[in-house]
């Protein structure tokens, strides 16, 4: 038996450049396992101790390929892929480009897609793997002058959903975290579109969502989760994480009315 076959779990990150991708890539490589996180343009990112950064441009099918055939080729395998390379939107729906929209559903939907058609392979032949695909308190309600950015992880959700049901005669688990707001570079690194149609609301309701995530939870505690989800033997599909309120809201979309539900999301993010 190759040697690297014995070795510890060989992880594959993607979006592991800031924020939760970064700091999951961090925690895992210092419990011994063997973490490739992937960056756009790894030369200028921080490096990952006892870990690698490789260059992958999940929009890019080529560039994908040629990361999966690296990672295969150094390590014979690939245990755990997490799906996590994606950024947001905030503006209106309808001040937000049909090209916008489209470059967001690039990397939030489709590079997961195209990831995972390469790895799926992978798990295959060796009988066996985790995939965890990152999806968000937005990818279950939709959250306003964020809608791009929850209708691309509604997407998510669906797709997990259905593949987890595909996967399910396999040796191959499906996960699905959903992040409340943590504490990330998530803020800094959203675009802004230049919304016209109920700027002060939207301003208003900016405020509440930046708020929340500056004051959020560190994204270690996901770390800490993901490495719990690993060494379950049969994992649930969804994860919910983060403040107490926002994981109860979730739960209240499921039992309330939909007129009660939405109007406590419009008076949290004041909009009305």
């Amino acid at each position: 038996m190759n040697p690297k076959q014995t070795s510890s779990k060989t992880v594959l990150i993607t979006g592991a450049s800031s924020g939760i991708g970064k700091c999951t890539a961090d925690y895992l490589a210092t419990k011994g396992y063997q973490v490739y996180g992937t960056s756009r343009h790894p030369e200028s990112c921080p490096g990952i101790k006892n870990g690698f950064m490789i260059k992958m441009d999940v929009c890019n099918i080529a560039s994908v390929k040629e990361a999966i055939a690296h990672i295969v080729g150094k390590e014979g395998h690939i245990d755990v892929l997490i799906n996590n390379a994606g950024f947001g939107i905030g503006g209106a729906i309808e001040d937000t480009s049909t090209e916008m929209a489209k470059a967001l559903f690039d990397t939030n939907f489709f590079g997961i897609c195209r990831v995972l058609q390469e790895v799926l392979p992978v798990m295959r032949r060796q009988s066996g793997g985790l995939i965890i695909n990152m999806s968000s308190i937005g990818g279950l309600i939709g959250l306003p002058f964020q809608g791009i950015y929850s209708a691309s992880k509604f997407a998510v959700e669906g797709l997990s959903e259905a593949l987890y049901k595909e996967l399910s005669l396999s040796a191959i688990n499906v996960v699905l975290i959903e992040p409340g707001d943590f504490k990330t570079e998530f803020t800094a690194n959203r675009q802004i579109i230049n919304t016209t149609h109920h700027a002060d609301q939207f301003q208003r309701t900016m405020t509440v969502i930046e708020n929340d995530e500056q004051t959020g939870q560190p994204p270690v505690k996901i770390a800490h989760l993901i490495e719990k989800i690993i060494n379950t033997p049969n994992p649930g599909l969804r994860y919910a994480v983060g403040a107490f309120d926002q994981k109860l809201s979730i739960f209240l979309k499921k039992i309330l009315p939909n007129r009660w539900f939405d109007q406590i999301i419009m008076s949290y993010y004041q909009l009305k």
